[in-house]
This record gives C-alpha cells, structure tokens and sequence, in this order.
C-alpha cells in the first residue's frame, strides 16, 4: 500500500527523519481486511507473520512513494529500510509455507508501480489511487483466507474453502472502505464539493441491498452484511457534519469498521 503526505509539522521537526506515515487511519484499512480473512478461514499462526508482513508493507511503501515525491528523500532512507526489513523477513515465513503467493506478489508488484507514479505526480490523493489502494486493502480479504486455510503447493486452496463466502466478504470489505474512503473526503478535503457528499451518501445506502443479495446467493447470513452495512449508510446520512473533528471522524469510523468485523465472526459462528 502506498500515500503520502505533506509535513505539516513545525519547521523545527521538519528536517528530522521521519519513520512512520501521519495518516493514522490507515491502520484500521490495513487490518479491516485480515480479520475478515481470519473470519472466513479460522485461526492459523501463520497470520502473525502474515500480519508482521502486511502491516510493515504499509510504513515501508509510504516512505520509497515520499522518497520518489519528497523534496529531501534521505529523511525517509531509515523508514525504507526498516520497514522493508521487517516486511520482508515476515513475508519469507509465510512464503515459504505458501509458495503460491508469488503470484500474489507480482499483482501487488504491478500496483505499487502505479501508486508509485500517482506520488511522482504528486496526485497520490485522487480518487483513482484511492481506489487503487482500497483493492490491494480489499485483496488480503481473500489471500488471508488462503493462507490461513491451508495449502502448500503453487494453487491458492479456495476451491478447498467456501469460495462463496470469500467473494461475499471481499465485496463487504471493498464497500466498506469505498464507503469510508467517500465519506471521509466529503466530510475534510472535499468538503466544499457537494458531489462527493451525494456520492458518499449513494454509495453507502446502494451498498446495503447490493452485499444482502450478494450473501443470499454466496450462502452467508444475510444479517451478517446488512447490519454493518446499515449502520455505515446511518453514519453517510446522519452524521454528515463538516465540522466534527478528525479524532471523532476516525473514531466513528473505527466502530463501524469493528462492526464488520463483528458481522463476519457471527457468521462464521452461525455457520
């Protein structure tokens, strides 16, 4: 995953290096995806190496996009390092009990390419990188699910799993983070485009039927999508306020991210 930011920070800090991204809601985006992986599959150690892997790759893909789009790139050498250490010992393990997530490796390859040159361009923040990003977020739905189900050999082991399941919650998770991602660009830097309050407001409330039909036909309780999803539209409605704090934005955010969470382990305990 990659974004960068400009600092906004007292000139006094801004010759230090830096080691760790400013968006703080980036975090809930990266791990969103891993428990509904972990909700569809079940518990394996092998999503702590997983996670060590896919959390790092977040630190380490913002500091090489600052590096390429930063005036003083040396600030963000330790970050690079660091991170694509760490990223890169833990994804070894999990690599090596999964070999077929070369292939994963290429597609997210290719992907970082492009979020690469949206930081070149300095447009890391249109809504085509948004996008981008919330597919890389959303694709962990599915290979969580195939590392943690099993399978050693070059084939991901979903034919083995309830695929049905896997596309219903990879769906959920790219609504959910489409969703969050309009709602939160409506309410702080678009919020003098009235275009992005009605597409976020659109967007939240299509998502409800659109994930309940979807778990009718992929055979996951139709409660379980509907009432996160609800409660997300809810906040797109009625809690549209430009000028509500962005600690109180993100907060918000994180419960109906939790909600998910909690629609895909009573599912999974349903089923």
């Amino acid at each position: 995953m990659s974004a960068t930011d400009r600092d906004r920070r007292p000139a006094v800090t801004r010759g230090r290096r830096q080691l760790l991204p400013h968006q703080h809601g980036a975090w809930a985006f990266l791990v969103l995806p891993l428990l509904l992986g972990l909700c569809v599959a079940g518990w394996s150690v092998l999503l702590v190496p997983l996670a060590f892997a896919w959390i790092a790759s977040y630190p380490f893909s913002w500091a090489v996009a600052a590096s390429v789009s930063m005036p003083r790139p040396e600030r963000y050498r330790d970050a690079v390092v660091l991170w694509g250490v760490v990223s890169a010992a833990a994804g070894l393990v999990v690599l090596l009990q999964r070999p077929w997530l070369v292939w994963v490796l290429l597609v997210y390859g290719a992907a970082f390419a492009v979020n690469l040159d949206f930081a070149r361009r300095r447009s890391e923040r249109a809504i085509a990188n948004d996008l981008l990003l919330v597919a890389e977020c959303s694709l962990v739905v599915p290979v969580a699910a195939g590392v943690l189900a099993g399978g050693d050999g070059w084939e991901p082991p979903w034919s083995a799993m309830s695929g049905s399941a896997v596309l219903v919650w990879t769906v959920v998770c790219v609504l959910t983070l489409v969703g969050s991602t309009l709602h939160v660009k409506s309410l702080i830097r678009e919020r003098r485009d009235p275009r992005y309050t009605r597409a976020s407001q659109a967007f939240a409330v299509a998502s409800v039927p659109v994930a309940a039909a979807l778990a009718l036909v992929g055979g996951v309780p139709w409660w379980a999508v509907t009432v996160p999803l609800a409660l997300l539209a809810g906040r797109a409605l009625w809690l549209h306020d430009p000028t509500m704090r962005p600690g109180r934005l993100g907060m918000i955010e994180l419960v109906c991210f939790v909600a998910v969470v909690a629609g895909g382990a009573a599912a999974r305990l349903a089923g």
